[in-house]
This record gives C-alpha cells, sequence and structure tokens, in this order.
C-alpha cells in the first residue's frame, strides 16, 4: 500500500495541468483512450494526397515517441489505443519495452486481412491482474476488432468487509469502421451489436455476477447516431459527458477528430456500465435502434407519418403492409439487400416485433407505436422494473472527473499547431462505489 501511495503522488504531480488530480486518491483508477494515427494512414501534407508518413522512419519514430512520453507521462492504469501500427516491428518493439518497463501488460490486436494498423490494450500490473483475454474478429466490411479484457484489482477498494465483494472489470478496446457515406451506419451498429453479444456470452459462458464494463475506443459516430443510441439503450454512459453534466442533447460541446475531410466532430468515448444497471435484452435494444433508423430514413425523404405509411405498403390497396411490402421499403432505403444489410433473419425478426397483435399484418397504429413513433431511451439509458431480490454486493464506478487533451478541443474547436495525431487524448478518472446488484443465474 505505501508503494501504491508513493506512486499516486507521481501521478498527481505529472498530470496535475490536466484537472486530473484533484480527483485521483488512493481509491481511484483511470483509463485513457487514444487513436494514435497509425503511420501508414498519416498524410505529410494536403497537397500530397499520396505520401504517408510510414515512409519517414525519423517522422514516425519522433511522434510516436512523443505519444509515449505523455502516455508515460500520464500514467494511467488502463490504456487502450487504436490504430497502433502493428506491421512495422520496430514500432511495436519500442511501445512493448516502454510501457513493460513502467509495468504494464500489453495486448495487441492486429486488424484482419493484414490492414496494418490494429489495436494496443496496456493495463498497469500494480493494479490489475489479468484473469482472461479474448480477441474479438468482427468479421464484416472494414476488417475491424475488438479486445475483452476481464481484469481483477491487485489491491482491493475495500478490505475487511464482506467477502463476496466482486472487485473485478471487463475492459474492451475497439475502433469502429469509419462511415463514407450512410449505408454503412448499419454497419457499425451490427459491429457493436457483435461485441456487446460477446461480452453477454463471456459473461454467461463463466457465469460471472455483473461487474462493471468499459467500452473504450473510436467509435467513428457522434452523440448524434444511432451507435450512441444504441449503447445508451443498453444502460451505458459515457464518462466525458457524465463527468462534465452534458445530456445526449449536448452534441457539439466538445470535440475529439478533425477527420480527413476536414470535419471535427466528437467520436472517442470511454462507456461506463455499473454492474447495478438494469438492461433491455440485447435483441430488443438492436430492434428499437433499427426501427429508429428506419423511422430517421423516412423522415429525411420529408414524409409524414401516413406518407411513410403508404410508402411501406406501396400499391397495396388494403388498408395495412404486409410482410413482403415491408422488406422491399428496408431494401429501398438500404437498410437490406446490400452486401451488409440487414439479413433475412433480421427482418423477420423486426416483423416479429413490429406485428403487435401477431395477425401476419402492420396496420396503421402498429405502424406509429413501432416504427413512426419510436423513441430514443430514458435520460440515463435504464429499464425500470428490474427484479433485485437475489442480490450479492458488487463495486462498480462513479465518474470523478474526466479531460480530452489538447484543451481546446473541450470547447468544440480543433487547434492547428496539434500535430500529435488526428484524435484527442480522453482520460477518465472512475471512483469505486459498493452497490447491489442482481446475480446472473
Amino acid at each position: 500500500m505505501v508503494r501504491r501511495k508513493s506512486m499516486l503522488k507521481g501521478r498527481i504531480s505529472r498530470i496535475g495541468r490536466y484537472a486530473i488530480a484533484s480527483s485521483i486518491t488512493d481509491q481511484c483508477i483511470t483509463c485513457t483512450t487514444f487513436n494514435i494515427l497509425a503511420p501508414i494512414y498519416k498524410r505529410l501534407s494536403d497537397e500530397d494526397q499520396d505520401g504517408r508518413e510510414s515512409d519517414y522512419r525519423t517522422f514516425w519514430l519522433a511522434r510516436n515517441q512523443r505519444i509515449l512520453d505523455w502516455l508515460l507521462c500520464e500514467r494511467s492504469t488502463i490504456i487502450c489505443l487504436q490504430e497502433f501500427w502493428v506491421g512495422n516491428e520496430e514500432l511495436v518493439s519500442m511501445y512493448e519495452k516502454r510501457l513493460g518497463d513502467a509495468g504494464y501488460n500489453n495486448f495487441q490486436l492486429a486488424r484482419t486481412n493484414n490492414r496494418g494498423d490494429g489495436l494496443l490494450t496496456a493495463v498497469h500490473q500494480d493494479y490489475f491482474k489479468v484473469i482472461n483475454h479474448r480477441d474479438l474478429l468482427l468479421n464484416d466490411i472494414g476488417d475491424r476488432v475488438a479486445q475483452l479484457l476481464h481484469v481483477e484489482l491487485v489491491n482491493p477498494f475495500y478490505q475487511n468487509r464482506s467477502t463476496n465483494v466482486r472487485q473485478e472489470i471487463l475492459i474492451v478496446n475497439t475502433h469502429l469502421l469509419f462511415p463514407h457515406d450512410s449505408s454503412l451506419c448499419l454497419v457499425r451498429l451490427h459491429q457493436v451489436y457483435e461485441i456487446l453479444q460477446n461480452v453477454e456470452s463471456y459473461q454467461k459462458e463463466f457465469k460471472l455476477n455483473p461487474m462493471p464494463i468499459l467500452l473504450c475506443g473510436d467509435w467513428n459516430g457522434s452523440k448524434r447516431g444511432h451507435v450512441y443510441k444504441f449503447l445508451r439503450s443498453q444502460g451505458f454512459v459515457s464518462s466525458y459527458d457524465t463527468a462534465h453534466q452534458y445530456t445526449d442533447a449536448d452534441a457539439h460541446k466538445w470535440v475529439s477528430h478533425r477527420n480527413h475531410r476536414g470535419n471535427i466532430c466528437g467520436v472517442d468515448f470511454i462507456w461506463l456500465l455499473n454492474p447495478n444497471k438494469c438492461r433491455k435484452i440485447l435483441k430488443t435494444s438492436w430492434n428499437e435502434t433499427v426501427f429508429s433508423m428506419f423511422k430517421s430514413l423516412l423522415r429525411r425523404a420529408s414524409l409524414t407519418a401516413y406518407d411513410a405509411f403508404a410508402f411501406i405498403k406501396a400499391d397495396s390497396r388494403s388498408d395495412y403492409i404486409t410482410y413482403s411490402c415491408f422488406c422491399e421499403a428496408l431494401r429501398q432505403l438500404n437498410l437490406a439487400g446490400q452486401p451488409y444489410g440487414l439479413s433475412e433473419e433480421e427482418m423477420k425478426d423486426l416483423w416479429v416485433q413490429a406485428d403487435i397483435d401477431g395477425n401476419g399484418v402492420l396496420d396503421y397504429s402498429e405502424f406509429q407505436e413501432r416504427i413512426w413513433n419510436s423513441e430514443d431511451t430514458d435520460d440515463d439509458g435504464s429499464v425500470h422494473g428490474c427484479d433485485v431480490n437475489d442480490t450479492v454486493q458488487a463495486i462498480g464506478f462513479s465518474v470523478k472527473n474526466a479531460v480530452l487533451f489538447p484543451t481546446e478541443v473541450e470547447k468544440g474547436m480543433w487547434p492547428e499547431d496539434y500535430s500529435l495525431s488526428d484524435h484527442a487524448r480522453l482520460t477518465v478518472v472512475f471512483s469505486p462505489v459498493r452497490m447491489p446488484c442482481s446475480q446472473i443465474l
């Protein structure tokens, strides 16, 4: 414990300038997520679109040394990096050595089909014992991947207390597909759904009771997107927004990325799901989010509710929508029929959810309830009415503080003199909280 306190004092002196120091106590952990811009993607100038930093060792080596300097200065207990250049042995060795010498256990995962970049997740061995880790290959367009780490605290937050207090965490690091056009929004939603399916399967496989889940990374979508709404419907909260008391509607309070088109937006998140959070069935959240996407596309065409109903039922003279008309409307809106659109099984699942009375057709009231009037989640993203009769004590987290660097991005601006990456670095301080939660049987 003495060693741990001295380490914390060192960390406080190093990162105090970023307003984190005042939040750190002996009973806190910190998490950093950072897309470090792989040299194979970094353009040297707007004039030379073909030139890449990877062709110039001096450039990429110096920039990555600076990145490591910052990471080791900040010394977060959890580090999640995206666009890590796994294809370069020298760079990989540099990260392994410097992070390893600083006490981190490192896990790397390359994107599939030899794309050259991937993920790196590092957890400090003074704080965490790694129980298990899994590589998640999402197997879809863009060759995206994710890492799942199951860790246990080396020094429990609460000692000499009830022995049934769980002090473990699930950590996910990922980098979703960039939405080059609107047809890829569904692909990104699929990617998140598959990640959550894997997390849920892991919990069931090992019969784990609820524990905090951190989803870290570059989500390539803002607070206005369907991925954001989907995660909120599952009970996750954006740690940065929680720390700054921003609501779901505060979409432009901060940014974290300037993309290759010159647009700035907030896409980097550390999502938190506490073990006492009641969750919807995953498939239900998925269907509701797709219905919301369906509604958005209909409204984008400036259709009224009745016009949208008429559009879906097409040439049918009856005052209801048939399954074939429903599927055809999904195809016309590019939600199905594309290489990565909704499958036949997924369309059938949606249909079952929409057909409330189960009579095989959708009337106007069912259309309004399930599609047109589909709403976003509750303010806190939770589902009420959970059964907590059979409970255990667990450790959850409250968000103590969260900062983005460079500091200008916290005001929605992008500094022209920032060259470390095309993403900001997000660091969050979490404080432990004891809470009752339902057991998974």
